[in-house]
């Protein structure tokens, strides 16, 4: 793609557009034709509904729509659909929707010109040729919303950061219809049979007999706020059949769970299910758990609801540190829990944390996945049905930066929605955390399954070692 505009941005503009699914084309991107008015023209004349974006060095994105077709005759163009607009301000999201107030001055098509909304008044973007100097465009026109499109009260500093100089402008062709997409991940048709199926498959998940074990433990681990807590209630509640709460959750700065909890969830018969999801503190750049803690954690030596102390973390010398843990106090899988709706707003210092943890993880062979979590914040289409998740460009996209971030397979990274608003149970939500646990527990299964099988050849190797001794002892 050569496009810089994210699909999040396009989902958004759609909404905006309001006329149903559209297909958006890039016609003119000033850093591959030129910053030139001619250009502009021979590109976006009479190509019908456009989108123009602007990005600034500020980290701000800005732009205007037009359901007019752009031409160089030099007078203005009746446009009542026109609108301007901001998707992000210094480096946040921020939706912001500008509307025309007098469609006679929507747009105005001169020849000289670039993209001009508003008669010249509200927004223009350049006037001839720019170069490229320093790295960025520094346009020569002009933004003073407020004459024939409502500036909703805000200044242009608070749109363009006052600045005329841009890194890339683009101008996108909008025509009705949406590309085929493709199922990027084929399930069964979601039903509540399908819903029965997966319970079904949980309920009866037991970890290998052979292994000494009654249950595994699953360690879900996450920067604060990404809904760890919530995905635990989430699973709960389907099997309650009700909403439920039990975990703590919520916003705030630093981690509302502040104690090592490994959770039971139970069947609707009211029996144990054989697999606990432990819940424990956040990561955080400078608080959370430090690389030891979670390192003791994957070893077993954290005791049960043991409560971390930021300002003390825990040491051999700790009470009820867990000193010789067997193989059921271990991890035996490990669930990075992510906003999906915020990815790209990780500080790189907690990215460089979660990767030192997964090298621990990877050398210990822990089998690890990424939960990709309010996916509804990420998608406007899924926000309207969860159904829509694995038909969604938006929701693709996150999965690959998170598979890439990560260094995990694609088949690794579960999108989920968490019940944190809802008063009733809604199949969709129940079907995708299932399917995201159930193939969680599978992993687990297959890392017991190597593990048994090592175990087996280092029994064979030890027998025939010593039976190698004992032949050379009898020789002597």
């Amino acid at each position: 793609m050569t496009e810089q505009l994210k699909r999040k941005f396009l989902d958004q503009l759609e909404f905006w557009i309001g006329t149903g699914p559209k297909i958006f084309t890039l016609l003119y991107k000033i850093t591959r034709d030129g910053c030139n008015a001619t250009t502009f023209h021979q590109k976006c004349d009479n190509q019908g509904p456009t989108v123009t974006v602007l990005y600034n060095p500020q980290g701000s994105v800005y732009g205007g729509y037009g359901s007019a077709s752009w031409h160089s005759t030099g007078a203005n163009i009746q446009d009542g659909n026109a609108f301007l607009f901001q998707l992000k301000f210094s480096g946040s999201e921020k939706f912001t929707k500008f509307p025309v107030v007098n469609g006679a001055y929507g747009l105005s098509g001169h020849a000289t010109y670039g993209p001009n909304f508003g008669g010249g008044v509200d927004f223009t973007t350049f006037n001839g040729t720019i170069n490229h100097t320093g790295g960025v465009f520094t346009l020569n026109g002009q933004m003073k919303i407020g004459t024939y499109f409502n500036n909703i009260g805000l200044t242009s500093d608070q749109i363009n950061n006052g600045t005329k100089a841009v890194t890339e402008m683009e101008v996108y062709r909008v025509i009705d219809g949406e590309m085929d997409i493709i199922h990027w991940r084929k399930t069964p048709e979601w039903n509540e049979k399908f819903l029965e199926t997966l319970m079904e498959d949980i309920v009866a998940f037991k970890p290998p007999r052979e292994m000494g074990l009654s249950e595994v433990r699953v360690l879900m681990l996450g920067p604060v706020g990404s809904g760890k807590s919530s995905f635990y209630n989430t699973v709960n509640s389907v099997f309650k059949g009700r909403i439920s709460q039990r975990a703590r959750s919520g916003k705030a700065v630093h981690s509302i769970t502040t104690v090592y909890t490994p959770h039971v969830t139970k069947s609707r018969s009211g029996a144990a299910l054989n697999f606990r999801l432990c819940d424990t503190r956040g990561l955080e750049v400078t608080q959370g758990l430090n690389i030891l803690e979670c390192n003791y954690l994957l070893d077993g030596h954290v005791p049960d609801y043991y409560e971390f102390n930021p300002a003390l973390p825990i040491s051999s010398e700790t009470h009820g540190f867990v000193h010789q843990p067997s193989f059921s106090d271990k991890i035996h899988c490990v669930v990075f829990v992510v906003d999906s709706s915020s990815i790209e707003d990780i500080p790189p210092k907690l990215v460089e944390k979660i990767i030192s943890v997964q090298e621990i993880i990877n050398h210990k062979g822990i089998p690890q996945v990424v939960l990709l979590n309010k996916i509804d914040l990420a998608c406007r289409k899924v926000s309207a049905s969860v159904g829509n998740v694995f038909k969604s460009a938006s929701i693709q996209e996150a999965v690959e930066k998170v598979s890439t971030m990560f260094g995990l397979q694609f088949n690794n990274i579960f999108p989920v929605k968490n019940y944190v608003s809802e008063m009733e149970l809604e199949a969709d939500t129940s079907i995708l955390a299932l399917l995201a646990l159930r193939q969680i527990l599978y992993l687990t299964e297959d890392y017991m399954e190597g593990l048994q099988e090592k175990m087996k050849r280092v029994k064979v190797s030890a027998v025939k070692f010593k039976q190698s001794s004992e032949k050379a002892t009898d020789k002597e």
